[in-house]
């Protein structure tokens, strides 16, 4: 894949808690230049990027919900969908509930998704994160068959704010388990252009990085998501 084919599968984030505005209207006008596929940023900041990015129509506002813990109640993330589409955003990351999904509430995490995808439906693109490092193999692809029953269009591996990130080994048992029409976002720790073809190889089809323009430069980075 050339680089420019590469940066059309970036979603290119800033997720800190210290995010300024001047920070997210750098990260926009870099998406623009660079032609990533969204910026990933907080709801808050939504509003920010879109005004950056409303005349580029091929770069998308991705934000997140539930994050990063995915521990708020199912009306709260759809109140949030809701909230980030009407500044905006036309992609949303949430977070499932983790220890429902530990607890083998299987119901209670596809209602879950399920809010989301019915808040967003006609509207925004879903991803749902899993959170791999904290799961088991049994456990990742039990909640990637429920994102996918939910209706979601993406499983996701990572917030990048736990305690490991993607890892090829988890895209490729993900793909496996979603098959060939849904996405997988691979994200966390994705700091290089080795890195995101390793995890296109093992199928990934989106990657989230704050590392972006050092991807496409074929340059290293130090960041942590």
């Amino acid at each position: 894949m050339t680089n420019n084919e590469i940066a059309r599968l970036i979603d290119h984030t800033l997720l800190k808690a210290d995010a300024s505005r001047e920070a997210v209207i750098r990260l926009a006008e870099e998406a623009k230049q660079y032609r990533f596929a969204s910026v990933c940023v907080n709801p808050a900041q939504v509003k920010t990027a879109y005004e950056v990015l409303k005349d580029t129509p091929d770069v998308k506002v991705c934000t997140v919900i539930g994050f990063p813990l995915g521990a708020t109640m199912p009306e709260v993330k759809a109140f949030e969908v809701r909230e980030a589409i009407a500044a905006g955003a036309t992609e949303v990351d949430m977070v499932i509930n983790i220890g429902a999904l530990k607890d083998k509430q299987d119901d209670l995490v596809e209602q879950d998704i399920r809010a989301v995808v019915e808040a967003a439906k006609g509207k925004a693109l879903t991803k749902v994160i899993i959170e791999t490092c904290l799961l088991t193999n049994e456990e990742k692809e039990r909640a990637c068959r429920l994102a996918v029953k939910a209706g979601a269009d993406f499983v996701k591996t990572s917030t990048g704010f736990s305690t490991g990130g993607a890892t090829a080994e988890d895209i490729a048992l993900m793909r496996k388990t979603v098959g060939p029409d849904i996405g997988v976002k691979a994200s966390g720790g994705v700091r290089s252009l080795e890195d995101v073809q390793a995890m296109i190889k093992a199928g990934a089809t989106r990657i989230g990085s704050s590392s972006g323009v050092s991807i496409v430069k074929g340059e290293q980075s130090s960041s942590a998501y």
